[in-house]
């Protein structure tokens, strides 16, 4: 058993400064940082998160209610801009099961922010700015999900068949366990092991105009073929952020939530609750804006150079 940091102090010194000059960064404009639950009674319903859960017990419930770990803090902080609260940023301990790797820890820190009357090409405007200011990276560039998988796929992602996308994947010798129709899934495998790791070398770059299909919590775009207005940021091969230009509309959003059940449910993943406190907020009227989450852990790797994310937290999930 090692008592012992995992990272140097020098690193702790340094991860300190790059939190220091984050809240520098937001208080210049006028951002305004929040704290939400880390504990919630609803989780993300998407099937690819999967959520740590505990038992409370107290008055009103003798025989303990579950309450999720939060994936993210986006539900909450959606319900502040819905109460008026105006731009706001938030660097919170969050939590994911089954991630450990080299950049996974089980608990890390999203640095997540909402912009109000912005859309998702203002938010990568600041996001810019934002990776400028702490790791002095130069102006990044900008590619649409087809553009990217174009250049170093060597596919059309919104029109080619699935057996096009299926045979470019399965000459990097993956697939396995891939339903032969899963579009999505293939799509992701491109991405993980061709486009990504083309991404991001000596300038950031950002992905944007994701499939409909993958629009997760982002507004869609109609058109041929209709888009996500969802964008995703790599430094050096390493997906840093995913934003989005955020849906508002509270009826569409509960029949994403209960689509994600049913995948859930074909996909052998336990049932969770929908948090119908996110979607009473949401026909409350959240105001038009756009959001992103970023691996602020991931953030600090790149700035002090790190191979591993255990350099930069002070105890990992192995020394908890």
């Amino acid at each position: 058993m090692n008592w012992r940091p995992s990272a140097s102090l020098e690193a702790l010194r340094g991860r300190a400064e790059l939190l220091a000059r984050t809240r520098a960064f937001f208080a210049a404009r006028g951002v305004l940082e929040v704290e939400t639950p880390a504990l919630a009674a609803a989780p993300v319903t998407d099937p690819h998160l999967a959520s740590l859960a505990t038992r409370l017990h107290g008055p009103g419930s003798p025989d303990g209610r579950t309450l999720y770990l939060q994936t993210s803090p986006e539900f909450a902080m959606k319900r502040l801009l819905a109460a008026g609260s105006g731009p706001v940023y938030q660097l919170a301990r969050v939590f994911r099961d089954d991630e450990v790797g080299r950049h996974h820890n089980p608990e890390f820190t999203l640095l997540e922010w909402y912009r109000p009357g912005f859309d998702h090409h203002g938010l990568m405007d600041e996001v810019d700015a934002l990776l400028r200011t702490l790791l002095g990276a130069p102006a990044a560039e900008r590619l649409t999900y087809a553009e990217a998988f174009g250049r170093h796929a060597g596919v059309d992602p919104h029109r080619d068949e699935v057996s096009t996308l299926r045979r470019a994947a399965g000459e990097l010798g993956a697939g396995c366990g891939l339903a032969a129709e899963d579009r999505d899934g293939w799509l992701g495998l491109l991405l993980s092991h061709r486009v990504q790791p083309a991404l991001g070398r000596g300038r950031p770059t950002f992905l944007h105009d994701f499939p409909a299909s993958q629009a997760a919590l982002a507004r869609i775009r109609p058109g041929e073929p209709p888009l996500a207005e969802r964008f995703e940021v790599f430094v050096e091969g390493v997906e840093l952020a995913n934003g989005y230009h955020e849906l508002t509309d509270g009826r569409e959003q509960a029949g994403r939530f209960r689509a994600d059940l049913e995948r859930r449910v074909a996909m052998g993943l336990p049932a969770v609750p929908l948090d119908g406190r996110l979607l009473e907020a949401l026909e409350a009227g959240l105001p038009p804006c756009a959001g992103v989450a970023l691996g602020f852990d991931r953030l600090v790797m790149l700035a002090l150079g790190a191979g591993h994310i255990d350099e930069v937290l002070a105890f990992p999930v192995e020394r908890a």
